[in-house]
């Protein structure tokens, strides 16, 4: 997913940036409020960590520039205020879940895989479509029950495919949140990227179709072909 990180203590924004980009997220990292709605404004992102406290507009202002801009980019708050009323209130305006600091690095990415399950209408961590299993808390993938070794952007274009199983995947929108803004990187990676998946599962009963012109599929094959898909 396209992460964007909003926080201005190097320290916390740098151990942040690097679990993410590790497990294979695409992460645009800002240091203040307004940068934080510039980027929301100018790039499309599948969640916002947000810190608090910041220079120049606070994290509350940016809620609610957002909301009332009518973004509903699911907002994650990482904040040091602990009473309940705060957090009432952060939920009330507009954050769909928050962290309180100090917190676990892998708690973050827990919340936030289910804060991308909720709009693909996934219950769970798991994903199944013909033989492949795929467990996203675990970062795993079988086929018919077999472990398959694969890539860490692998995974994650493999993720974004079977959230919208037999759904077209736009190309710009797998470039945004398969690669960072800063990352200078041409529409070829990605067809690489394909590639490689498309070998790594071709025995798991499920297709990874290009839609010329427009991007890519993933269905079962029992599935019918869709219209201009190959």
């Amino acid at each position: 997913m396209r992460i964007l990180l909003v926080e201005d203590n190097r320290d916390l924004g740098e151990a942040v940036e690097g679990r993410l980009k590790r497990s294979g997220h695409s992460v645009d990292w800002v240091r203040d409020g307004e940068a934080a709605l510039a980027f929301a404004r100018d790039a499309s992102f599948d969640a916002i960590v947000l810190d608090l406290m910041l220079p120049q507009r606070d994290g509350i202002s940016v809620i609610s520039a957002l909301r009332s801009g009518g973004d509903d980019t699911p907002v994650l708050v990482v904040t040091a205020r602990s009473e309940i009323d705060d957090r009432v209130s952060l939920l009330d305006m507009g954050a769909d879940d928050y962290l309180v600091k100090p917190f676990d690095l892998r708690e973050l990415e827990a919340r936030l895989r289910a804060l991308m399950r909720r709009p693909a209408g996934h219950a769970t961590s798991r994903m199944v479509l013909g033989d492949l299993v795929m467990e996203t808390a675990a970062h795993s993938i079988t086929i018919a029950g077999v472990p398959v070794e694969i890539g860490r952007r692998e995974f994650r274009l493999l993720e974004i495919l079977l959230s919208r199983a037999g759904q077209v995947v736009a190309k710009e929108r797998l470039m945004q949140q398969l690669f960072s803004i800063d990352e200078d990187v041409a529409v070829n990676a990605l067809e690489l990227y394909v590639s490689r998946l498309r070998r790594k599962i071709e025995n798991s009963g499920v297709s990874i179709l290009t839609v010329r012109g427009i991007g890519y599929l993933a269905r079962a094959d029992a599935e019918a072909r869709p219209a201009d898909a190959r």
